[in-house]
């Protein structure tokens, strides 16, 4: 079982950064895969970005691609979000996950996760 707990998010204007965490316990984090989904009121649950286990190769969506950035500190058990050049379509809540070294499932399908976070929500104002 794996325990997920995200923070730091918040409210910012556009153009403005936030940092994501989403601390993993539970299990051996440096063998989990890793991603971060968002879903705004009335939307289903977006792919955001992911980071695999081993080389840290990272995927994006094109939404975000350029402007986020996905990270792992193995040591500190953590997962990161850097968001910068933030707008208001970001606006949602974003949602950790993780999965064990296989993945059942491409990277940016949410099914190919088991453990998920209680989210947090991040808001860009106009």
């Amino acid at each position: 079982q794996v325990q997920l707990v995200e923070s730091g998010g918040g409210l910012v204007q556009a153009g403005g950064s936030l940092r994501l965490s989403c601390a993993a316990s539970g299990r051996t984090f440096s063998t989990l895969n890793m991603g971060w989904f968002r879903q705004a009121p009335g939307k289903e649950r977006q792919f955001v970005a992911a980071i695999r286990w081993g080389d840290s190769f990272e995927y994006y969506a094109d939404s975000v691609k350029g402007r986020f950035t996905i990270s792992r500190d193995n040591a500190k058990s953590t997962v990161y979000l850097q968001m910068n050049s933030l707008e208001p379509e970001d606006t949602a809540a974003y949602y950790c996950a993780a999965t064990g070294s296989y993945y059942s499932a491409p990277a940016s399908n949410s099914g190919a996760y088991a453990y998920w976070g209680q989210g947090t929500q991040v808001t860009v104002s106009s």
